[in-house]
């Protein structure tokens, strides 16, 4: 496959107008493409490449520039563009605009890199660039009459697609017409209009009327999971303010026998998207002895209407300090579900873990898009689930503290565990980076916003 495309490169190379100069003779990638957005019409483009370097030498990404050709539309409104996710990086990911006249496309997208975006080795490739970009009023955009688009959805090599390195054509065929002008409008961020969940928990306490008429709900009454005949006490969730800020507090109660349990809960209406958390953890009980096997939870999930319901699903982040199921120690699980039966237990999940403590304050995103779920922890991918795990169905988010059924240390002394919220937020149909979803936050912090729900 690697010849294939290395032959297919230098004829499209060869027919091409431009001719590299003899510094880069060595030089051969191609561009894949494939696009989320396949439709003939869209409210947004989103063409997705994939460099492959078919070449001898190595090559800095900062050098290269990948060109996308379409058609305008009528009004001229402009354009935004934005990566919503990318192997190198979506900051170091750069896009812009230019126009051209005389030819079967009258606009293009350029996109570069920066230098933190690293070398393209021989037989590499730069992984996925999932990008996209809309009209400044949102209004539709005609693709099928665009020089670059093909609405396959696997990546091939599409010669209609070009890329440069400095003044020298590597890849591909320009649509004609005259040189590009300037390259103007630069990036932006993600339509900050777009339906959204954010929630700063500036409530007074857990009976506050705005609770319920935002479509949360604290938790009361008994069941699983956790400690047998445990209680799930409302007046255990509070709002304090912590370094200035309210937050969410779920404070969990044992003393070896019984246990006050705590969780709060938005309905369920959240499916693809980005949905992102600021969680305090904690290692220690507030008072009383350590050891317990304690829950401390980011999730979402979907109602089991029976066992191995197909249509279930879940996607957890769960702390453990002090272990359980079979783990001695600190340990965080990323696990997303495709069903499960509770007797006899089977369970139908994939996850990852990081043996390692998280107490304190963390920056929790999951994206779910693509047919992926991606995990962060304070910007790093730490898990990339898929395929049969991937969420059928609209899930509820949810915060919970709870004791593992048989994990509550022997003595009767009282005790509690306290996690903390500082913020939720959800982009409904954008997967966005951990960086977009901390300048979002920002912007609605700094307008004074203290919720939004309009998923």
């Amino acid at each position: 496959m690697r010849a294939l495309i290395a032959v297919s490169c230098a004829a499209l190379t060869a027919a091409a107008l431009a001719v590299a100069p003899s510094a880069f003779a060595a030089d051969a990638i191609t561009a894949q493409y494939r696009t989320s957005a396949t439709g003939a019409t869209t409210d947004q483009a989103e063409p997705w490449f994939k460099l492959v370097n078919s070449g001898t030498t190595t090559v800095p990404l900062s050098d290269v520039k990948i060109r996308y050709y379409f058609r305008g539309e009528t009004p001229d409104v402009g354009y935004r563009f934005a990566c919503s996710w990318a192997v190198r990086g979506c900051g170091n990911v750069i896009g812009t605009f230019g126009t051209l006249t005389g030819g079967t496309a009258d606009r293009y997208l350029e996109v570069g890199f920066t230098a933190g975006a690293g070398t393209l080795a021989p037989g590499s490739d730069s992984g996925d660039l999932q990008l996209r970009f809309w009209r400044t009023n949102w209004g539709p955009i005609t693709q099928s009459d665009d020089y670059s688009f093909r609405g396959d959805s696997t990546y091939s090599p599409w010669s209609k697609v070009t890329v440069h390195r400095g003044s020298a054509l590597l890849w591909g065929t320009p649509p004609g017409g005259s040189p590009p002008t300037t390259t103007t409008t630069t990036s932006n961020p993600p339509n900050p209009n777009g339906p959204a969940l954010f929630d700063d928990f500036s409530y007074t306490s857990s009976s506050d009327s705005r609770i319920g008429q935002r479509g949360w709900t604290v938790r009361s009454g008994g069941g699983g999971p956790g400690v047998p005949g445990a209680e799930w006490d409302p007046s255990r969730v509070t709002f304090p303010t912590v370094d200035g800020s309210k937050v969410m507090r779920l404070d969990s109660w044992n003393n070896g026998s019984a246990a006050k349990q705590t969780e709060m809960y938005h309905q369920r209406k959240f499916f693809e998207g980005t949905y992102a958390a600021r969680v305090k953890f904690s290692d220690a009980p507030v008072f009383g002895p350590d050891g317990d096997h304690v829950v401390q939870t980011f999730f979402t999930i979907t109602p089991l209407n029976a066992p191995m319901d197909p249509n279930y699903g879940e996607i957890d982040f769960e702390y453990l300090p002090n272990g359980g199921w079979g783990e001695p120690g600190n340990i965080m699980f990323e696990t997303t579900w495709e069903t499960y039966q509770a007797d006899p237990w089977v369970a139908d999940n994939i996850h990852n873990e990081q043996r390692i403590s998280y107490a304190g304050w963390h920056d929790l995103v999951f994206q779910v898009g693509g047919g992926r779920v991606k995990y962060y922890i304070d910007g790093v991918l730490v898990a990339d689930h898929g395929d049969r795990y991937y969420p059928e169905t609209p899930m509820s988010i949810n915060f919970n503290l709870w004791f593992i059924s048989g994990g509550l240390q022997g003595s009767s002394t009282e005790r509690a565990y306290q996690q903390e919220v500082d913020y939720v937020y959800f982009a409904k149909d954008r997967v966005l980076s951990p960086a977009q979803v901390r300048t979002a936050v920002q912007n609605y912090r700094a307008s004074g916003v203290e919720h939004v729900d309009n998923v």
